[in-house]
């Protein structure tokens, strides 16, 4: 099995969870992991291990086998304006290709 390497993988988080047992304490980490090759493949994937090079790992080798296909219109992939809510946060995703237009 050859290893892909046209995909860039970014690491979004990681997060330390705490388990308390009889003993004490017991760590693990979890880590957010986004997979693309910037032209229309995304993989988004979170995994749990007691390491974190092996959470990292796992998450990376999920999001690979969760690939999809966003369809893309001109190299963008936003056509329009997104607003969104979801509890108390609050998200706007602008389409710079129209907003570069707009300001030259």
């Amino acid at each position: 099995m050859e290893k892909n390497t046209e995909f860039v993988e970014k690491l979004v988080h990681i997060n330390r969870i705490t388990k308390v047992v009889k003993g004490g304490r017991r760590f693990g980490f979890s880590a957010l992991v986004v997979v693309g090759n910037q032209n229309g493949k995304i993989g988004i994937a979170h995994a749990k291990a007691k390491q974190v090079p092996d959470a990292i790992k796992k998450a990376n080798e999920l999001a690979r086998r969760k690939l999809i296909q966003i369809p893309l219109r001109d190299g963008r992939t936003i056509h329009h304006d997104i607003y969104g809510k979801d509890g108390a946060g609050k998200i706007k995703m602008i389409n710079l290709w129209v907003l570069q237009i707009h300001i030259m």
